[in-house]
């Protein structure tokens, strides 16, 4: 049975397209990976079938009484609320029948006998439906989740305006499960998760029996929980049977069969147009030169896809700095209450440094204490000499309505348009990416502009701060590769052992320092 329907669906944002005649459905517990590189419109495609953006034509249709939560990593979380506040927000359709029923009695002193007892019923339906859904036990099935995803050790008090990236998923992700809905649809999930609740989420999706439609550029955890993948591409969306390895095998073949008709056909057509040239003058051949032309006219012309840039990182190498990278004494760290106990690090020169642990713990305000961005709450940082540091930050939290190439002219005043333009490209954006304004472009694309930033400034350190978070997989092999051939010292926060295994030389668990308990 099919659950959504989305029929000759074209969508486009100015002069660039994103779809073109698309169509898609979804069956009773299909698990979709919803597949593409950055910009090809993923996220957009999600906020079309959910209702959010109307397309330029085209039709989507859900089955009747379908439920369908959707993860989305743009929400927003109004200042004020709680943790506890926005979960308990999955039953606002259960806090709303409560309180429908409790008007119903208020009312019911004042009605005939008839309505009276048509208001009984009712109200009788309402209570039953409020049993049934467990909501008396509501407190208790919201702890249960967020002890799940780590919230509890948070507090669920805890205003969400102040949460990290991650905590902030974590709020998204417990309050959709909590709504169970019918249909799943996650905008990649694992960004900003650590990796127990990257395995937490594997399992439930593996168990999960309805269907969901699921963007991940991890895919590791892709593979793990999908049957389907459905690829996006120029502007195209084909369906896959089974998982990430059997597409690009299926899909490579498809790629050199079209290539080998399309020479086929272009050798063809040179044929036919240098028959028709050379006899189309000549009263003796005239006929068979028209009907090589009407064959041309007939023919439909197979057109080769273009190709994407692929990114090429290559950081630029400042001068050697210090043997001293830095040296912590005593260091403790926190916002008010402190986030570790006392910590005595060095780093010299050279070394690749990854800091791992769970979300919330400290690692993104140890990487601002010791960069001199935050306050440490007691203990010192000594900086070594002659450091040229390159800060990639996880998040950016305002809207940028400059364009990519203001955003990099700004940077690097000295640069033409033509060198402007050929950095954006060389880091895999196309002509109307480097157009576009940067709030209207995909979390990929917004990674790149900001890698294209620090790649061409001169450094000697890099500290970076989940730099893989929404980068398509082209790019992350492209990054991975990047940091293996930089010569400088690299200070690196990730929840993708995939990733950083084969970059850094050594490991810090910050789980050995924090204060938070597990």
């Amino acid at each position: 049975m099919s659950i959504l329907n989305v029929e000759k669906l074209s969508h486009g944002f100015g002069d660039r397209a994103i779809f073109n005649d698309v169509s898609f459905r979804l069956l009773k517990g299909e698990h979709i990976g919803l597949i593409g590189a950055n910009g090809e419109g993923k996220s957009t495609f999600m906020n079309i079938i959910t209702g959010k953006l109307q397309p330029d034509d085209g039709k989507v249709e859900w089955s009747k009484r379908m439920r369908v939560g959707y993860l989305d990593q743009h929400a927003v979380l109004n200042k004020g609320m709680t943790i506890r506040d926005v979960l308990k927000g999955a039953f606002q359709y259960l806090f709303d029948m409560e309180q429908e029923m409790n008007d119903m009695y208020g009312r019911m002193g004042d009605v005939s006998p008839e309505e009276l007892e048509r208001m009984l019923e009712d109200v009788g339906t309402i209570q039953d439906t409020l049993t049934n859904q467990d909501f008396y036990m509501i407190d208790a099935k919201i702890e249960e989740t967020a002890r799940g995803l780590g919230l509890t050790d948070i507090g669920l008090e805890k205003d969400v305006h102040d949460l990290s990236g991650g905590q902030r998923t974590k709020v998204l992700l417990s309050k959709l499960l909590l709504e169970k809905p019918d249909i799943l649809l996650l905008d990649e999930p694992t960004n900003y998760l650590d990796e127990q609740h990257i395995e937490w989420l594997r399992r439930y999706l593996q168990e999960y029996e309805n269907a969901f439609i699921l963007i991940s550029h991890d895919i590791p955890f892709l593979n793990s929980v999908i049957n389907l993948i459905y690829h996006m591409e120029n502007q195209e969306l084909n369906r896959y049977v089974g998982d990430y390895e059997h597409f690009q095998q299926v899909h490579e073949m498809r790629k050199q069969q079209h290539e080998s008709a399309y020479k086929r056909q272009q050798q063809e057509i040179s044929e036919l147009k240098d028959f028709v040239a050379r006899n189309k003058a000549s009263v003796a051949t005239r006929n068979m030169a028209m009907s090589r032309q009407k064959k041309l006219d007939k023919m439909e012309v197979l057109e080769l896809a273009k190709e994407k840039p692929k990114p090429q990182f290559s950081f630029k190498d400042a001068r050697t700095s210090s043997k001293l990278i830095f040296e912590a004494k005593e260091l403790v760290i926190g916002y008010g209450d402190p986030l570790s106990r006392a910590l005595d690090l060095r780093m010299e020169r050279g070394q690749k440094i990854a800091l791992v642990g769970a979300n919330g713990i400290g690692k993104t305000t140890l990487l601002r204490s010791i960069l001199g961005e935050i306050p440490a709450l007691s203990g010192t940082v000594q900086k070594g000499e002659n450091l040229f540091i390159g800060y990639f930050q996880q998040e950016m939290k305002d809207t940028n309505y400059n364009t990519c190439i203001e955003e990099v002219w700004n940077e690097f005043p000295s640069f033409t348009q033509f060198e402007v333009r050929a950095a954006l490209a060389k880091c895999g954006l196309t002509t109307k990416h480097i157009e576009s304004k940067i709030a209207v472009l995909s979390g990929g694309e917004k990674a790149k502009v900001r890698l294209c930033k620090l790649i061409n400034r001169e450094t000697n350190l890099l500290v970076l701060d989940e730099p893989t978070n929404h980068l398509d997989v082209d790019a992350k092999e492209e990054l991975k590769r990047a940091l293996q051939a930089y010569k400088g010292s690299i200070l690196l926060i990730s929840h993708e052992p995939e990733f950083y295994r084969d970059v850094v030389t050594e490991t810090w668990n910050c789980e050995s320092w924090t204060t938070k308990v597990f």
